[in-house]
């Protein structure tokens, strides 16, 4: 048995920094291929074509498609195949992250993480979320590193709607918990092995940044204003959540999340939102002390706490129990528990989640 943690090599965070990409860019290549979508390109691609003429570094960009999938994996494969580039850039939101991770793998080339959001804990792991066309989860994709690189530009991610931020929170939420899960049942890890004691402590690190910081960062992002509080969740959604979720262990909440995928009207709905959801689940699971606590905080942050808050509104029992059945999926992460989990035990713990959400906000 080994006890194993894996990173970025170099995490970077702050505001303005987005102009310095190339200055960074400059330390891994020649010519970067950027992947980013039509909106991003929009709001940031003057800066980004800036940074890299600035620093003499060539790239090519290349619009993100709008989904993690096999097909636009192979797509931009081909194109990187034709660009000369010798790096892969990867700047918007966690699909857009997980295929240029994906992209560069199979090229064995540095790959760069440029958030515009901190909705997810994507950026900074060695491996990426693949789903079908249709947009329900396929399969996860591990690889041999983590990013060489990956810059937050606090100023550019203040200025995102809040609702992602607040998703970002959603899936940080989980870390604690499904890290505490994998602890008790010496459960292996997304890095190939068992969980480090650092790797638990940073999980939990990432749940007290929320608790502390998550409502007064949520306030100032509605005013527009980028304070400490900001920063901090900045840093919780994205750095602690991916080293405490990857090198710590995912258990129920994201599998959940996983199994909601099979309901057609969640799909609008950010990841963070639904693995928020499904932490509750996880903590109904588990009889935890925390499930009032973590109630208080969704709602004070505007996380939705029952199905229909994800657009579920046929939540008959079969129906929850189809999702539960490909929650508990072996190539999925539910059998990281510390206890026998069957898909009725997970049905009746979303129908128990949904009621005491209900409950919570006195419907």
């Amino acid at each position: 048995m080994a006890r194993i943690f894996i990173s970025p090599s170099k995490y970077v965070q702050g505001p303005g920094e987005l102009a310095r990409l190339g200055t960074y860019a400059a330390s891994y290549g020649k010519k970067a291929l950027v992947l980013i979508s039509a909106g991003g390109m929009r709001r940031s691609g003057d800066v980004v074509r800036a940074s890299f003429e600035e620093a003499g570094v060539g790239l090519a960009f290349d619009e993100f498609g709008g989904e993690c999938s096999q097909a636009e994996i192979d797509r931009i494969s081909g194109v990187f195949a034709g660009s000369g580039a010798d790096m892969v850039v990867g700047i918007g939101g966690g699909k857009i992250f997980d295929t240029a991770k994906a992209v560069a793998s199979a090229a064995e080339v540095p790959v760069l993480i440029v958030p515009t959001i901190a909705a997810t804990d994507a950026p900074c792991s060695a491996l990426s979320v693949v789903y079908t066309d249709e947009g329900q989860f396929k399969e996860y994709q591990f690889y041999k590193q983590n990013p060489n690189l990956v810059l937050m530009d606090t100023e550019v991610i203040a200025k995102s709607p809040v609702r992602l931020t607040v998703s970002g929170m959603g899936d940080a939420l989980a870390t604690y918990f499904e890290a505490r899960a994998c602890k008790r049942s010496d459960a292996t890890t997304c890095a190939g092995d068992k969980a480090t004691e650092v790797a638990v402590a940073i999980a939990r690190l990432c749940y007290d940044t929320l608790m502390e910081d998550g409502y007064a960062a949520k306030v100032a992002l509605e005013a527009g204003a980028l304070t400490p509080a900001v920063e901090h969740v900045i840093e919780a959604n994205t750095l602690l959540s991916g080293l405490g979720f990857e090198s710590a262990g995912l258990a129920g909440a994201h599998a959940i999340h996983n199994g909601m995928t099979a309901l057609p009207e969640t799909h609008a709905f950010y990841h963070g939102e639904k693995v928020a959801f499904g932490t509750l689940v996880q903590l109904v699971l588990e009889n935890a002390d925390e499930l009032s606590q973590v109630l208080d905080f969704c709602v004070s942050v505007g996380l939705p706490v029952t199905l229909e808050q994800l657009g579920v509104k046929d939540k008959s029992y079969e129906r929850v129990l189809e999702v539960a059945k490909l929650a508990c999926s072996p190539a999925d992460t539910l059998g990281n528990m510390p206890f026998e989990v069957t898909p009725e035990s997970v049905a009746n713990a979303m129908l128990a989640a949904d009621a005491y959400g209900h409950d919570y906000l006195g419907e």
